[in-house]
């Protein structure tokens, strides 16, 4: 099982390092602690290594890096996590662990080029208000590419990943963490790890019991983006003693169109190899129309349909035609939406909402200061949840009861219509996490280090906010770059 993942258990039991979980944080853990020398085992639950990494955009945030430089933006960690601040909500803000942050933007410029070191290709750096500079740097071809270059550089440093593993629980001696106890090929095995055990198994965004223990019943039935994030990692740390915070903090829950069946272009091309590095040369010189172009396609296919609409009169009604909740109200219309027949619902427009949502100032969704998506870019580019008709009986929704509806809203007049949809509520990110200090160990109620046990990414936020786009990958990352060494170093 030395190199490459392994279908079969590895014969091997003992290992200097044991990662659970082979997203992003989990293979740049891996991939650091093998760096340093670790003799490495990574045990993933699903069949292939990606996590929620590998069904993002892509985007990694940071101050202060050498792009920057390149391109004349004079920038600092500082100014960053003062920017920062503002992308969430006040009281969320509020509860932020600002040391934790602060430490982060400190590290998160190296970690990029430590990323750019292995041959990953970035494009950038891209503005994003409230970020008073540009700092979004966006990995070409596209997420996928953080794992297949993670991945190859694990088995050329000899780390094994192993996927269909999943983590039962820690093995304790004394308070230390030893190992873990996992089932692979159906079968209970222990896997010694003789310096530590990284946690990386991401979030919780779809574990209703968890979501409705610690956010409340009515968020129950809100699904998460990742269909597999049901929080093994957190609570492998709660029973071995590990403090959890701000567990009712998340992103969303928010409506977004259900995702295409076509596979996006940007998971189509190759992540690795010569033919990856020549698109990331030829992605550096591309002008911005061009890239406009790819991040409007990636647009239409993950963002969310902006307040604006609702506001503006459209009408939210569900798969029989009616309507069932004040469109304006958040999250009362995302919880309502959870609630219906199939989880879904469409979002009505008529011809005057048609016309509006044509043209700037007035788009469906966007990317802010990038690139923005009209009606017409949904006809196009997203025809699975774009429907249009002269009457409401060519929409495909029973004609009769969308009549009522529309007759009794009042606020919706001729067609021809559209209706967008299904769309779905969805938590995007859960922000709670397991406590740790900077050196990525977890930290017990006392605040007491549990020796043996790390956690990073999505496992490891520690009561940091860190909202904004590409602050969630640059966080996995430079976590990860940090434990692996940190691991390795403590012994």
């Amino acid at each position: 099982g030395r190199g490459g993942y392994t279908a079969l258990a590895p014969m091997q039991q003992q290992y200097d390092v044991i990662v659970v979980g082979a997203g992003g944080s989990g293979l740049a853990a891996a991939y650091s602690a093998a760096e340093h020398g670790g003799r490495v085992l990574v045990l993933e639950k699903q069949a292939q290594p990606g996590g929620t990494t590998g069904i993002a955009v892509g985007s990694y945030t940071a101050a202060g890096t050498a792009m920057q430089r390149a391109a004349g933006i004079d920038d600092n960690p500082q100014d960053h996590d003062v920017d920062t601040a503002q992308f969430a909500r006040p009281e969320d803000e509020a509860r932020n662990n600002t040391a934790l942050r602060q430490f982060f933007l400190t590290e998160a410029a190296e970690t990029l080029e430590w990323l750019r070191g292995l041959g990953l290709s970035f494009v950038g750096p891209s503005p994003e208000p409230p970020n008073r500079v540009p700092r979004m740097h966006n990995v070409v071809p596209g997420a996928k590419a953080y794992i297949a270059t993670l991945q190859m550089a694990i088995a050329r440093a000899g780390g094994s990943l192993v996927c269909n593993a999943s983590v039962d629980e820690l093995i304790q001696t004394g308070d230390r963490v030893t190992g873990v106890r996992a089932t692979v090929d159906g079968q209970s095995r222990d896997y010694d790890a003789m310096r530590g055990v990284i946690l990386a198994a991401g979030d919780y965004t779809n574990n209703p019991n968890m979501i409705a223990a610690h956010k409340g019943e009515p968020y129950r039935q809100v699904e998460g983006i990742n269909p597999d994030s049901h929080g093994d990692g957190h609570l492998l740390a709660q029973n071995a003693g590990g403090k959890l915070v701000n567990m009712d903090i998340t992103y969303g829950p928010e409506l977004r169109f259900v995702p295409s069946s076509r596979k996006p272009f940007q998971q189509w091309l190759p992540a690795t190899g010569p033919l990856a590095r020549i698109m990331g040369a030829v992605a550096q010189r591309m002008p911005d129309w061009v890239m406009r172009a790819m991040i409007k396609r990636l647009l239409v296919t993950w963002q969310h349909p902006e307040d604006s609409l609702f506001n503006d009169g459209a009408i939210v009604v569900n798969r029989d035609g009616q309507r069932f909740v004040d469109e304006t109200r958040w999250p009362d219309r995302e919880i309502a939406v959870a609630n219906q027949p199939d989880k879904i619902a469409y979002i009505l427009l008529d011809d005057r909402l048609v016309k509006r949502y044509s043209a700037w100032p007035h788009f469906i969704s966007t990317a802010p200061d990038i690139a923005y998506a009209y009606v017409r870019d949904y006809q196009r580019l997203r025809p699975d949840v774009t429907t249009t008709g002269d009457t409401l009986g060519q929409l495909g929704l029973p004609g009769d009861a969308l009549e009522q509806t529309v007759a009794e809203a009042g606020q919706l007049t001729d067609g021809p219509w559209v209706l967008l949809g299904p769309v779905k509520a969805y938590f995007t990110t859960t922000e709670g996490g397991v406590t740790i200090n900077q050196q990525m160990q977890v930290l017990d109620e006392q605040g007491d280090v549990i020796p043996g046990l790390y956690a990073v990414g999505q496992n490891g936020l520690g009561g940091m906010v860190i909202w904004g786009h590409g602050l969630h990958i640059a966080w996995a990352m430079t976590s990860g770059r940090l434990a692996g060494f940190e691991v390795m170093k403590d012994g």
